[in-house]
């Protein structure tokens, strides 16, 4: 998963096609990339917040949505999935943001 643009507010995250990309990256250990929109993982961010009581942050939803659309498309197909993300961050540094006044 990455941001789906290189001017995107996924704080951490990087958009690989215009970073500078790490010696440690290998593209090739990714099955595929799901590029997130900062306004998905915004009100990714609130939607866990409100209804699983989920304080994360905005890397940590946007990973949230990318496994969302990784459920919806294996459903679609009539295919089971066993999917698994880690959620890398805490909504606390995020608190004075916008996006959760909207």
């Amino acid at each position: 998963m990455q941001p789906d643009s290189p001017f995107h507010g996924l704080e951490g995250l990087k958009h690989m096609a215009t970073a500078i990309v790490p010696a440690i990256y290998d593209p090739r250990l990714a099955d595929r990339n799901i590029e997130v929109e900062t306004e998905t993982a915004y009100a990714m961010a609130k939607r866990l917040a409100r209804t699983e009581g989920l304080l994360v942050g905005i890397s940590a939803a946007a990973a949230v949505a990318a496994c969302l659309r990784i459920a919806e498309e294996q459903a679609a197909l009539g295919k089971e999935a066993v999917i698994v993300t880690i959620l890398p961050d805490a909504a606390d540094k995020y608190l004075s943001e916008r996006f959760w006044e909207e």
